[in-house]
């Protein structure tokens, strides 16, 4: 995700937006990632996947592991 503030589409009220911010007038905008409602949502979604861990035996783990490492490289995983 991009660290910067999300500009018009216009192309003049985009080009008057950075001039204001190049000149130092322009109110500096908050930028998403410091928004409580992300932050509480990074966190749940930490939490989440540390409770499946914990609950998926090492044989399981290995499995999701090898699929998602054939998926990625394309390529069939062994027939065991």
């Amino acid at each position: 995700m991009p660290n910067r503030p999300k500009r018009s589409r216009d192309p003049v009220q985009a080009a008057h937006q950075v001039y204001l911010e190049i000149i130092g007038e322009a109110p500096r905008q908050p930028l998403p990632e410091n928004d409580p409602a992300t932050v509480a949502k990074r966190k749940g979604a930490a939490e989440g996947g540390e409770k499946r861990a914990s609950t998926l035996t090492p044989e399981r783990r290995r499995e999701i592991a090898q699929k998602a490492a054939a998926k990625r490289w394309k390529k069939t995983p062994p027939a065991s």
